[in-house]
């Protein structure tokens, strides 16, 4: 990847974790009411899910570099998930302690979790082919 797309995702990712922030923080009473639930499953999960899916990957964009081999890939990766992780508990804890509009739950949490996990492995899986396809 040449640099000026490096520096873009970099800059996207920044961004990204800006907004990330402020939807976890925000004050959005005047919005519209919303249905309760989005395909069977609690609207609010839904959006925790969407929320951190692009965690790792506009992550492994931006700082992939270093990434040859097989250990190197699971460090990477393992290492953004736990980032990962530690975000979105300071997002729950931080609702739950600094905010009178909003509530730190467990549920969003592991949604949160849910939606790292399953980007991480496609980071995994996405590094190895690109080790694979470079040989």
């Amino acid at each position: 990847m040449n640099k000026r797309l490096r520096i873009f995702f970099r800059i996207l990712f920044f961004l990204y974790i800006g907004l990330l922030v402020y939807l976890c923080f925000g004050h959005f009473s005047s919005l519209p009411h919303v249905s309760r639930t989005l395909w069977g499953f609690p609207t609010d999960k839904v959006v925790h899910f969407m929320m951190f899916l692009p965690f790792p990957i506009l992550a492994f964009l931006a700082f992939d570099r270093y990434t040859e081999t097989l250990p190197q890939t699971l460090g990477f990766a393992g290492g953004t998930f736990l980032v990962g992780c530690l975000m979105a508990m300071g997002t729950e804890v931080g609702q739950a302690r600094l905010t009178n509009h909003r509530m730190g739950e467990f549920q969003d949490f592991t949604a949160d979790v849910l939606a790292l996990s399953i980007s991480t492995l496609i980071v995994i899986v996405w590094d190895l082919l690109k080790q694979r396809k470079k040989r």
